[in-house]
C-alpha cells in the first residue's frame, strides 16, 4: 500500500529530524516556516500555508508558537490594516546556518543508499505525488 509505504518513511525522516532541531527549541512544522522566512522574509499566514501545503489553522496554531518563543513577529500590514504579516526575528536569521547544517545533513542520510540518478528520480516522484490532487 503506497500511503503505508508513504507514511513509514514521512515518520522515520520526521522522527531523525525531530530529535536533531530539539536541541535548538524547533520542530519540523516551525522549520517549515522558518525556511519559508528565510527565503521570502516577510509573509503573510495565508501565503505561509499555500508554501507548506497547510491549512489555516494549522499555520495559525504554529505561528502562535513560534512568536511565543521569540521566533517570528506578527504586525498588522501597514498597506491593508486587515492582514497581518509574519516577519523572521534576529533569532530566527541565527539559527539559520545551525539548522539548515542538520537539513542537508539528513538529507545526505536519507539519500545516501541511492545512486544520484535514483535520488533524482525519488525527488521528481515524491513531488509528482505531493502536486496531484487526488479527490
Amino acid at each position: 500500500c503506497i500511503n503505508f509505504l508513504l507514511s513509514t518513511a514521512q515518520h522515520n525522516v520526521f522522527q531523525y529530524l525531530s530529535s536533531r532541531l530539539s536541541e535548538y527549541g524547533v520542530t519540523p512544522a516551525q522549520y517549515g516556516v522558518m525556511s519559508c522566512l528565510w527565503r521570502y522574509r516577510d509573509l503573510t499566514p495565508k501565503q505561509i500555508g499555500e508554501l507548506l501545503h497547510l491549512e489555516a489553522s494549522s499555520v495559525s496554531g504554529i505561528l502562535e508558537r513560534m512568536q511565543n518563543n521569540g521566533l517570528l513577529e506578527r504586525n498588522v500590514d501597514p498597506e491593508n490594516r486587515r492582514n497581518i504579516r509574519v516577519s523572521p526575528t534576529q533569532k530566527t536569521l541565527d539559527l539559520q546556518p545551525a539548522i539548515e547544517k542538520i537539513i542537508l545533513e539528513m538529507n545526505q542520510l536519507v539519500m545516501e543508499p541511492f545512486t544520484q540518478e535514483q535520488q533524482d528520480q525519488i525527488r521528481r516522484s515524491l513531488t509528482v505525488i505531493g502536486n496531484r490532487e487526488l479527490a
